[in-house]
């Protein structure tokens, strides 16, 4: 669903790609004369924004007698921007609001910070990586490969892992193609194949937002139990998981704290970008910001509670688009982790089994629970001096 509001709801006007000529075409149409004009002749004066048909072309207009000019207030204006409703006689009461000023605020936003903070998160995240890949390398198994494997993720584990993760890589892609696809891609392929991709793109991010929803629920019944807290997170953390000296090898059992993180991060922040995203696929349905003021107010806070419903669609934009790039950013490292940065890691999620040597040094609590063996004490060093090899050959 998706950065990461706007991300979700995508009307492409027709003149997306229109040009100057084709403007200014259109624009001299007024210009032309009466006699060519295929419009019917107001039958009053004052009873259409055309002049009345007695008019000369050329002719200064007089002010219709039925229109009686009346003083422009700044007073009524001021309201007006502040948000005054007038009355309206349709069942959609909230036309009755002329000026949303707060538009213009979330215009700016998207525009503006949203654009050239998310796209320095994201490179600052690939450049630091890059930077620590050179000058750390690969993490290897220290103890080498051995000839033994162990069974790290069953089939479903594998199913549900793919499940959240191939929605959400096409998430984040079509979502940063909202936001820099017209100065990037757009250059590149031109208007036609972008509105296409574009438009392909909007209804992917909307179906696979569901599929992603899917994945987050079977991951907290499969791993929430293995992602709590346990005696084993201090030590993990003390020794920055082992990944600044190969010597060092902080116990864990299935899932160790850093793990961990990215897991709660995955189910709170997903859920949220969930909601917020269906809230965006159904516009005006739903009132997340309204309520959330409102509980936070009671802790002293004075956020405002009574608002409009464009107003709840700008917030939500603004917070889908937040939350996206944050989860954009985690995601782009745990990639690395899993797949360049650390020997053996990605053969969990191919075929489940992973190599024994590769299990007792990441995941050594695990591994003896696995076999029945003593378990590990929690790892009581620093990040730098090893207090035990682990590892079986």
């Amino acid at each position: 669903m998706g950065i990461i509001a706007g991300l979700l709801v995508l009307d492409l006007p027709t003149n997306l790609f229109q040009t100057s000529n084709q403007v200014s075409a259109q624009d001299s149409l007024g210009s032309s004369s009466p006699a060519n004009s295929t419009a019917m002749a107001p039958s009053k004066p004052g009873s259409s924004v055309r002049p009345p048909a007695s008019q000369k072309w050329g002719v200064n207009a007089t002010v219709p007698s039925n229109i009686i000019p009346q003083d422009s207030s700044t007073t009524v204006w001021g309201k007006i921007r502040l948000g005054a409703r007038g009355s309206v006689s349709i069942p959609n009461k909230d036309a009755g609001l002329l000026v949303q000023s707060g538009g213009e605020t979330w215009r700016q936003y998207r525009m503006g910070p949203l654009v050239s903070y998310s796209g320095w998160i994201i490179l600052a995240v690939i450049v630091l990586l890059t930077v620590f890949y050179f000058v750390r390398g690969r993490m290897k198994i220290s103890a080498g490969p051995s000839k033994n494997k162990v069974e790290r993720f069953k089939l479903l584990d594998r199913i549900t892992h793919w499940m959240t993760a191939i929605p959400f890589c096409v998430l984040a892609l079509t979502g940063l193609n909202l936001i820099y696809g017209r100065d990037l891609l757009l250059p590149i392929i031109g208007p036609e194949a972008f509105t296409a991709v574009t438009v392909a793109g909007k209804y992917m991010h909307n179906f696979m937002g569901f599929a992603f929803i899917i994945g987050i629920v079977l991951m907290i019944i499969l791993w929430a139990r293995h992602n709590l807290l346990d005696k084993y997170d201090l030590g993990w953390i003390k020794a920055a998981g082992g990944m600044l000296s190969d010597k060092v090898h902080p116990p864990a059992k299935k899932f160790n704290f850093g793990q961990k993180i990215i897991f709660w991060l995955v189910v709170l922040v997903g859920a949220s970008l969930s909601y917020s995203g269906i809230s965006l696929m159904f516009p005006f349905e739903f009132s997340p910001f309204q309520g959330t003021f409102a509980f936070i107010n009671n802790f002293g806070s004075n956020l405002p509670t009574n608002l409009e419903p464009i107003h709840e669609m700008q917030l939500t934009q603004s917070w889908h688009a937040i939350l996206s790039v944050a989860m954009i950013a985690v995601i782009i490292a745990h990639i690395y982790i899993g797949s360049v940065g650390m020997e053996g890691a990605i053969d969990a999620m191919w075929d489940g089994e992973v190599d024994e040597n590769w299990a007792r040094e990441h995941h050594a609590a695990w591994v003896a629970e696995l076999k029945g063996e003593p378990e590990p004490k929690p790892y009581k060093g620093t990040f730098k001096s090893p207090e035990s090899h682990v590892a079986h050959e």
